[in-house]
């Protein structure tokens, strides 16, 4: 792909005046080193947390943000649970409980995991929570949106500019960044390996194993309202596939669900499908509509850090986000309407809480 990079505009050069010869070679080369600067691409502690944190505002002004502490208190200690046995324990990790009937989950570099009160009212154990948080954890521990990156074909991140300047070029990344969470830019490869992930983890803190494949399979039951492919973990690779091989991974192995206090912890219910609040893309973003109106699936594109900066209204809330972990497709829990109020809720988990909820998985 190299070769061809280059090699082409060489091609048309040669009968190119020289000038424009000079011309050509110049921004083949830029283009080259774009792709080198992509292909070893190695983010600081920093830089990944600022590109973490401009996808996970972006997530919130679009659907809004729980603001139930008591809620976000038991998500966060379920994820943080599983992100201590992790690779990468000392990340930062903040877990955020959107506010959308939407069944979707998200997870952005720097320890940023979101997950949708719809997802939660569709799950019903702690077992099963703590494999779609292992899921999105394992697409953190394991950089795959900083593989996304380095595969993507990124030749117009190639300027002057972007090369010269590291804060220029970061913004570019973090616009590949935001298609790669956002868009189901992870490869089938990074998607098998987050949920081989999910499913080790859980092996190893004492709940069953196989819980993802659970999960998989509510949402395939529930995506046969749909007449497109819908919401998290939809299509790739496909599900039926993709629940073999957890079961698979799994294996007969049984362990904790630990239904009672998931269901103390969280009362949400489950919206059906076809009832599900989508909102409708047009050029001055997102309008609330019913369910049964149609929506422009395609996802806008280009924004950068100092955009995400910028206070966004309501009622202007970018429809540029669709779910996570590789799996999108475009139906109405891609497009559910979510809340108004993006603040985070700060809650505070010691080390003492942990270690008594770890005690609990039984």
């Amino acid at each position: 792909m190299k070769a061809m990079i280059v090699l082409v505009p060489l091609f048309f050069a040669l009968s190119a005046p020289a000038y424009a010869q000079f011309g050509v070679v110049r921004r083949a080369r830029q283009a080259l080193d774009a792709n080198e600067k992509l292909e070893s691409l190695v983010l600081n502690g920093d830089e990944e947390l600022r590109i973490g944190a401009a996808v996970s505002e972006k997530v919130r002004t679009r659907f809004g943000v729980v603001q139930d502490a008591a809620v976000h208190k038991y998500v966060t200690l379920v994820g943080r649970t599983l992100a201590e046995q992790s690779e990468r324990p000392a990340l930062d990790w903040t877990f955020i409980v959107l506010d959308t009937d939407g069944v979707n989950a998200f997870a952005a570099p720097g320890g940023f995991v979101h997950i949708t009160r719809g997802a939660l009212g569709l799950i019903k154990s702690e077992a099963e929570l703590a494999a779609v948080l292992g899921h999105e954890i394992g697409h953190v521990a394991h950089e795959h949106t900083l593989n996304a990156i380095r595969k993507a074909n990124a030749v117009d991140l190639a300027s002057d500019a972007a090369l010269a300047d590291r804060g220029q070029f970061l913004d570019r990344v973090a616009d590949f960044a935001y298609d790669s969470v956002l868009e189901g830019k992870f490869d089938r490869g990074d998607e098998l390996d987050a949920d081989s992930f999910a499913v080790g983890i859980a092996r190893k803190l004492g709940y069953a194993p196989g819980m993802l494949a659970d999960f998989l399979g509510k949402l395939a039951a529930r995506n046969e309202a749909s007449q497109e492919r819908n919401g998290l973990f939809a299509s790739h690779p496909e599900t039926t596939e993709r629940i073999d091989s957890i079961r698979k991974m799994a294996g007969p192995t049984s362990g904790a669900m630990v239904p009672a206090r998931y269901g103390s912890a969280v009362q949400y219910e489950s919206a059906d499908i076809t009832t599900v609040a989508t909102i409708t893309e047009g050029p001055n973003g997102p309008t609330g509509s019913s369910s049964d109106e149609q929506a422009d699936p395609a996802p806008k594109r280009g924004f950068g850090l100092g955009a995400l900066r910028r206070a966004v209204k309501p009622d202007q809330q970018s429809a540029q986000v669709s779910a996570s972990g590789g799996s999108r497709g475009v139906g109405p829990d891609r497009l559910a309407k979510g809340g108004d109020n993006p603040a985070l809720v700060t809650v505070t988990v010691t080390q003492a809480e942990l270690a008594a909820f770890k005690q609990g998985i039984a």
